[in-house]
């Protein structure tokens, strides 16, 4: 890519830069969508396993469904929107998880999250200090915890939680939500393979340094993970230390997906799913015959992921296949092989899955959402207030930094 200008330049190419984009195409703004992968989508890919279907080794469900901005737009593509219930929604099998202690488990992680529900106007702190007091089932909620913040509730603010909106309804989208997200930009003015090194902002107008050239703009919306903001300081030129501060109060935490290939599937139930330990935080779940695919999705998150991705892919493999033998028996090991998995925190350029907020940080979305000098506005899950850690959440904020630019940039042309 040789040197070039642009009205605006939207840095990364996941959910929000797309939609960012999108809004600004839709206004007939010249604008650049760049992205450091050869692919858009960033932390949500869809991978074609070798029987030809669609696995998403990113985000794969669409919270919220019923008020998802991805679900038009994966129905004006044509993809097929899937609104069976999620395995969550409905009981595990009861191999080492008989029903009866699955109901006493679902009572008590009701409790913790009414007691969450109720902290939002109140003093923030770790929301483990919210558990039952040697509560039998807190090993197992702080494994659930990890599926939905990346990380154990010790490290986890209260507030943040409570603030979370979701209307419990999760759908999927059977070619790939990954497949859905990148096709949206597939219109798009886009450089892949450009990672940003700096935005140099001292001047008049924007320079964007890159390997491949020099883009000067106008405007910039950065829509990067949360995790390179904080762990980059010397992106910005000058340096915004308030941006560094509020993003590493954002961390990303760690979910990680292996899939399976399983022979003779039918013992199992379409969509059902096996929970691997119910007495430890550090264990998997694994989602049966998702689609009814002759396959399994392992869920692994929090520590537990940070130390197989540590030891390599075959790690996860080795992890899985003990838990489910300590499950099925000795011999489930012939019928399962390794399809696909991709470890998030080794990923350059997310350095994790999606963010949570430290105890006390709650309000760091806020301040990394907030506009610098109407030129640079920032968008991606970590700066939606309610909606964070999800795709449709990095729309909105995309959408909502699209519109700010647009709203600067008439503001100029009237003066």
């Amino acid at each position: 890519m040789a040197d070039s200008d642009i009205e605006v330049a939207v840095i990364g190419g996941g959910a929000a830069g797309v939609a960012a984009a999108r809004r600004l195409r839709a206004a007939n703004i010249p604008a650049l969508l760049i992205e450091a992968r050869p692919r858009l989508g960033g932390r949500a890919w869809s991978f074609k396993e070798p029987s030809g279907h669609a696995i998403d080794l990113g985000c794969g469900w669409l919270h919220s469904a019923d008020r998802n901005p991805w679900v038009a737009v994966a129905e004006r593509q044509g993809q097929t929107i899937d609104r069976s219930k999620a395995p969550w929604e409905r009981p595990s099998i009861p191999i080492g998880f008989p029903f009866e202690e699955q109901r006493e488990f679902g009572q008590a992680q009701h409790r913790l999250w009414e007691r969450i529900e109720a902290t939002e106007h109140a003093p923030d702190r770790p929301a483990s200090e919210l558990l039952d007091p040697g509560g039998r089932w807190n090993n197992l909620i702080n494994a659930v915890t990890t599926y939905i913040s990346g990380t154990e509730l010790g490290r986890v603010s209260t507030v943040d939680l409570a603030r979370y909106d979701d209307t419990g309804v999760n759908w999927r989208v059977v070619e790939g939500y990954g497949t859905a997200i990148a096709t949206a930009g597939g219109n798009l003015d886009v450089a892949l393979d450009t990672p940003v090194q700096r935005i140099d902002h001292s001047g008049e107008r924007l320079k964007i340094e890159t390997a491949k050239g020099t883009i000067m703009s106008d405007r910039v919306i950065v829509a990067l993970p949360s995790a390179i903001i904080a762990q980059t300081p010397e992106l910005f030129s000058p340096a915004l230390p308030a941006k560094t501060e509020a993003a590493a109060g954002l961390p990303l935490g760690l979910a990680d997906k292996l899939f399976l290939s399983l022979d003779s599937p039918e013992e199992f139930e379409v969509d059902s799913r096996l929970v691997g330990r119910t007495d430890r935080a550090a264990t998997g779940t694994y989602h049966m015959r998702p689609f009814g695919r002759p396959m399994i999705e392992g869920y692994f998150a929090g520590t537990l992921a940070h130390e197989l991705e540590a030891a390599g892919d075959g790690a996860f493999f080795d992890f899985a296949l003990s838990e489910l033998t300590a499950l099925l028996g000795s011999d489930f090991a012939r019928r399962v092989k390794p399809i696909g998995i991709h470890g998030w925190a080794s990923d350059p350029f997310a350095r994790g899955s999606y963010s949570y907020a430290k105890p006390g940080k709650a309000d760091c979305r806020a301040a990394l959402a907030a506009p610098i000098d109407d030129r640079l506005f920032f968008a991606g899950e970590a700066t939606s207030p309610r909606d964070f850690s999800t795709a449709h959440g990095a729309f909105l904020t995309g959408v909502a930094a699209a519109d700010q630019a647009i709203a600067a940039r008439a503001t100029v042309k009237m003066r």
